[in-house]
């Protein structure tokens, strides 16, 4: 997922037993399949001695399972269950889940929540779609912040210091210009949400929306990936005017004093977003 964002405590304290248990849950996260023993000291650069205890520990603890045929190690849903118990997770969950239901079924279209964690996006929320034909995105997925309209839509919303951070630590792609970047995000702002093809799928076109904070900051985003069906008894018009007030309801339920409207629509854009 490239470089963890990082703090200046970072490089004037040091865990290392911290670290290496760190590391090896990093490193799970981003093999779909799970790793040996040996391939994850391989992969740390780690003598196998060194982790043993480590993944023994994590095994013990509930943050691993070992597969008995194949050895190998892989994450538990033990991390996703602690991130949904901080307050603002389980808070925004609780609250969204009502508001998207009715959403979807409005709509017709799957709906997904996601926050901003580390690099990427988290999808916390998820549902589907009333009908046969579905579009949705794995609740749990971490996405590319810079390839998600979730994410550029959070990151739109940010304040310019929290921004400017982000563009510091997290790896961008080599196709993306930090000066286009910025205009996109500026231009999000001001429109109150982004309307963008998906570069994941073919034909499908995001409508995303910020769930604002008390602070005028975006917290999460709530994202439509919408699909076209013959005879949609709803218009696309229209289900990006319900998304983006679905958005602002869940915006004033966490407190925000003003929300982003559900102004005329943009033109679609497309290349740089995802789900």
């Amino acid at each position: 997922m490239g470089r963890r964002m990082t703090t200046p405590s970072a490089t004037r304290y040091s865990a290392p037993a911290l670290e290496k248990g760190l590391d090896i849950l990093e490193l799970l996260s981003r093999a779909d399949a799970g790793l040996t023993q040996a391939e994850i000291a391989r992969s740390l650069g780690r003598s196998v001695s060194e982790i043993f205890r480590m993944l023994v520990v994590l095994t013990q603890r509930g943050y691993l399972a070992q597969d008995p045929e194949s050895d190998r190690y892989m994450l538990t849903t033990l991390l996703f269950e602690i991130a949904h118990r901080t307050p603002l997770v389980r808070r925004l969950t609780a609250l969204a889940g009502p508001l998207m239901k009715r959403l979807t079924q409005e709509i017709n279209q799957s709906a997904h929540l996601a926050v901003l964690s580390g690099d990427a996006i988290l999808v916390v929320g998820q549902v589907d779609s009333p009908g046969n034909n579905v579009m949705s995105v794995r609740l749990g997925a971490r996405i590319d912040v810079w390839q998600a309209s979730s994410g550029r839509v959070i990151l739109a919303f940010l304040a310019p210091e929290d921004l400017d951070e982000v563009f510091r630590t997290v790896p961008k792609p080599d196709t993306l210009d930090e000066a286009a970047l910025r205009a996109e995000l500026a231009q999000i702002r001001r429109l109150g949400h982004e309307v963008r093809d998906s570069f994941m799928v073919r034909g499908i076109v995001n409508i995303s929306a910020p769930v604002i904070d008390h602070s005028g900051r975006a917290i999460a985003a709530l994202t439509v990936p919408h699909l076209e069906r013959f005879h949609d008894s709803v218009s696309f018009d229209d289900c990006r005017r319900r998304l983006i007030a679905t958005a602002a309801e869940l915006s004033r339920a966490v407190g925000a004093a003003a929300v982003p409207s559900a102004a005329p629509g943009p033109g679609i854009a497309g290349g740089s977003a995802g789900p």
